[in-house]
């Protein structure tokens, strides 16, 4: 039996190189568990966000599972990094509430899966790093805080916290409402147990919130059927290579392509940075080695999950949990996905789940995005003012690409005329293409 250990913890060993790394096999296995339970969250609230397009959850639980699955072991092997990977909170609203309203889920499908063969594209090119460089942190950030906002609308509407009213478009819900208490209970849990640094947070809030809904009186909660099941084919199939293609090249189609894939790309690129930055992987010159792997792994996880049936797939930054517990190397990847294959066997909890107790989950994600607010130049009005346009943007039109959209052409616009008069350019050709992409978006779109 020592023997067998010795093989296993030396093949482990060179293939993750453990030792050059500063880490073990228990270390890195602790990491793996601590990421997944950081996480385990999206598995429940996707299906419920990407429902909202007509999506069947139980095929979309599949689907999520799968594609973190494949994208974090891809991660794991090819660049060897303790990096999750999983459908990304934002991009899932964006895909459900704009993308599949436009061109139904199977339309919204094949363009998630062209903007992954882009980015592999742009992955085994040097263009990835100049596309990146070429784009100011301002806009970097308030589209990240843009989405934060968004999902927090979502989550306050879909909570009843927040309602449609006919004379002020929105207002206070009724707060004494069964839907409306079970979000408001899941919310303080979420808040006290984040502001505690509890790993799974979020997970014990939904936890906590599902059974508060199945109180007497409250009675919001889904009908328990279970815990265990083997997932069913029917399931898989209900969502997997349902891909539509008659409208992915469209004017219209082609401006929201590239929303997914710039939100994807600084999403992905922002996380990469700051993980690795606490991980200590960054050179000198403040580099990420085998970046170009790391994103390669990062666009088939994408392309993966677009053919089983789910919204983009990108690196999560709860991975720096896993981090913060000593996870070194891409054997804490493998973990986190035997742990994500393992839940493929609790099929049943998604129909318990009530979109009451994924709301919270939505909200806290939404203030955590919020916070890159503070890397925008508030003094610089030629920096501010896009910004806050990409932000505001978003909620007020539900549309993530709208923000995005409305941030470029400003900032492309506002810095060319004020770089003409005082001599001083700041926006380049990659910026002023993209605006004008979205000028042709918004009017023929």
């Amino acid at each position: 039996m020592s023997k067998a250990l010795g093989s296993t913890d030396g093949f482990l060993e060179r293939r993750f190189k453990l030792r050059e790394n500063n880490t073990n096999v228990r270390t890195e296995i602790v990491a793996g568990v601590t990421t997944f339970l950081t996480m385990v969250y999206i598995i429940f609230v996707n299906p419920d966000i990407l429902s909202a397009a007509g999506m069947p959850k139980d095929g979309v639980f599949i689907a999520t599972i799968l594609a973190s699955v494949i994208a974090t072991v891809a991660m794991a092997l090819m660049s060897n990094y303790p990096f999750a990977l999983a459908p990304g909170m934002g991009l899932n609203a964006f895909f459900a509430y704009t993308v599949a309203v436009q061109v139904g889920w199977q339309g919204a499908l094949a363009l998630v899966f062209l903007e992954g063969i882009l980015f592999i594209i742009l992955s085994a090119t040097k263009f990835r790093t100049l596309l990146i460089d070429s784009i100011p942190m301002t806009l970097k950030a308030a589209i990240s805080a843009g989405i934060g906002l968004f999902i927090a609308l979502l989550g306050l509407i879909n909570g009843g916290i927040v309602v449609d009213d006919p004379a002020t478009l929105i207002s206070l819900g009724d707060l004494t409402s069964p839907v409306a208490l079970t979000t408001i209970f899941g919310l303080l849990v979420a808040a006290i147990l984040h502001a505690m640094k509890v790993k799974g947070a979020l997970l014990f809030s939904i936890i906590a919130a599902t059974l508060f809904g199945m109180l007497p009186g409250i009675g919001v909660s889904g009908e328990f059927t279970g815990i265990v099941s083997l997932p069913t084919w029917s399931a898989f199939t209900s969502t997997a290579f349902k891909l539509d293609f008659t409208q992915a090249f469209q004017l219209g189609s082609i401006g929201l392509m590239l929303s997914l894939f710039m939100v994807d790309l600084f999403d992905t690129a922002g996380t990469l940075v700051g993980v690795s930055t606490q991980a200590g992987y960054l050179d000198e010159k403040g580099n990420l080695p085998r970046a170009g792997s790391a994103f390669m792994a990062d666009a088939v996880g994408t392309v993966a999950g677009s053919l089983l049936g789910t919204s983009t797939v990108t690196t999560f930054v709860e991975s720096a949990s896993g981090v913060a517990a000593g996870g070194r190397t891409g054997l804490t990847g493998i973990v986190v996905s035997i742990l994500f294959l393992v839940s493929l066997f609790f099929t049943p909890l998604v129909g318990l789940i009530p979109s009451a107790a994924t709301a919270p989950a939505l909200i806290v994600v939404g203030v955590l995005m919020m916070q890159n607010v503070l890397k925008i130049d508030w003094s610089d009005f030629t920096e501010a003012f896009p910004a806050f346009l990409t932000i505001v943007m978003m909620p007020f039109s539900y549309s993530i690409a709208n923000g995005i959209g409305f941030g470029f052409i400003s900032y492309a616009v506002i810095n060319s005329i004020v770089g003409l008069v005082n001599k001083d350019k700041k926006s380049n050709w990659i910026i002023n293409l993209l605006a004008v992409v979205f000028a042709l978006y918004f009017i023929f779109g």
